[in-house]
């Protein structure tokens, strides 16, 4: 057997990580080309750029057709993060070009789709670092002398909307978190949404009606393990925000409302309903909205787009956009 071959670790379904160092993905490395003349179907264009080159932060930007009818109307912005436990897809994946552009069809609204840097080759906190990054070059770029054309022509820098399922969600959160401690130079400490579907959160101890089955709780541990780097546990802010010391830094999010979208069977369900209630019993005198897909599992928007539910969902999150 040749000795570079030999396997360190494996998640399942997720990456293979060598004895050599290398990192085999076993999905999300399928990807779609940009459609920059906009797609025949929906007339969202779209196109892939660099958003920081310093600091190497590149994104697929859609532009909804809505963009060309009213050149002069400017646009929510929807900074998006993909799911894939930290480790896996990109911005280029078929099921996130699709919910992208769906998106910003429905709302309309500028959607940038941000690729970061993944683990375990680059462990969090990489991609928290990329996606607030990500976030100070898109409200930039949202100015009339932007880098980026389509947000400096199209992009409201004033409704910022901060979003992402599984993973992505949990950078959503953590970024407008950051956001509030630290601001934005000439922008400020806010921005106007976060819609954090399907999130990833966990922790050591179980959740209302969460699996207490060593081996299932075990399987999810380990994800995190692998996407730290093993430098932080599982009662870390980083994963479970309803861990925060004092309670009250739970709450600060940079930002003035949040949608919290989960599903009946998802793995993180508890989660997300614990999470919305936390921010409802905090005194927050933001808005939350609260909505749950019943008979479905984690990101099923993404699996069946194409479903009722599936539909039902992007309308409330493309509802909450416009109105942020």
């Amino acid at each position: 057997m040749n000795p570079g071959s030999e396997i360190e670790y494996e998640i399942p379904y997720v990456v293979r990580v060598h004895k050599s160092g290398r990192v085999e993905r076993l999905q999300g490395t399928e990807t779609v080309p940009p459609c920059p003349s906009g797609d025949p179907a929906s007339g969202v264009a779209s196109k892939d750029v660099v958003l920081d080159r310093a600091a190497s932060i590149s994104a697929r930007v859609y532009l909804p057709a809505a963009a060309a009818a009213e050149p002069s109307k400017k646009l929510p912005v929807v900074v998006f993060f993909h799911g894939g436990a930290f480790m896996i897809h990109t911005a280029a994946s078929p099921i996130y070009h699709k919910y992208c552009a769906s998106l910003a069809a429905a709302a309309p609204a500028v959607v940038v789709s941000v690729d970061y840097r993944l683990a375990p080759e680059h462990p969090v906190p990489a991609a928290y670092d990329d996606a607030f990054a990500a976030l100070k070059a898109v409200v930039s770029s949202c100015r009339p002398d932007g880098a980026e054309p389509w947000l400096a022509a199209h992009g409201d820098a004033s409704r910022v909307v901060l979003a992402g399922d599984s993973a992505g969600a949990n950078m959503a959160h953590q970024t407008a978190a950051r956001l509030r401690k630290e601001g934005v130079e000439g922008y400020g400490d806010e921005v106007s949404g976060v819609a954090l579907l399907h999130s990833y959160f966990w922790g050591k101890e179980p959740v209302g009606g969460e699996p207490t089955d060593a081996a299932i709780r075990g399987g999810i541990d380990r994800v995190w393990e692998v996407a730290c780097g093993g430098e932080l546990g599982l009662d870390h802010p980083y994963i479970n925000p309803m861990a925060s010391s004092p309670p009250e830094e739970r709450w600060r999010l940079g930002c003035r409302r949040v949608l919290v979208a989960t599903a009946e069977l998802c793995w993180f369900v508890e989660r997300s309903r614990a999470y919305a209630e936390g921010i409802a019993a905090c005194g927050w005198d933001g808005e939350l909205e609260f909505h749950e897909t019943k008979g479905d599992g984690h990101v099923y928007f993404l699996l069946n787009p194409d479903c009722d539910n599936a539909a039902k969902e992007l309308a409330v999150v493309a509802d909450f956009v416009r109105r942020c």
